[in-house]
């Protein structure tokens, strides 16, 4: 089966070997600077911090039955809810599309104010 043939039923970030199935969606979450370094020097761990409500992720691959998410999307999550996997040495989430509480797409027009009057 060529590689053509098998994305055209699922999207997918051409280095991901990964195809996902159904309501699936593999994201990859967005650094956190939550662990950070004192002026003395000192590292403060990021379970210092107060846990995180939602945590945004950015839609890598996405199977066949996703219908409001595309690759490339930034998705709103619970982090709590959640499966890790690691895929040539970088950390994923896999998500099912109900998990997704919002997606904020990138903007294609340059210099535009997303303003409607």
């Amino acid at each position: 089966m060529s590689s053509s043939a098998s994305q055209s039923s699922t999207s997918s970030a051409p280095d991901i070997p990964i195809r996902m199935l159904f309501d699936r969606l593999l994201v990859q979450p967005e650094v956190d600077g939550a662990e950070r370094q004192s002026s003395a020097g000192l590292v403060i761990p990021a379970t210092a911090v107060g846990p995180k409500r939602l945590a945004w992720a950015v839609v890598v691959a996405k199977g066949e039955h996703v219908r409001q998410v595309s690759v490339g999307d930034r998705v709103l999550f619970d982090p709590e809810e959640r499966a890790e996997v690691e895929v040539g040495g970088t950390d994923y989430v896999l998500l099912r599309e109900r998990d997704v509480h919002g997606v904020s797409q990138r903007s294609e027009a340059t210099g535009a104010t997303g303003l409607y009057l």
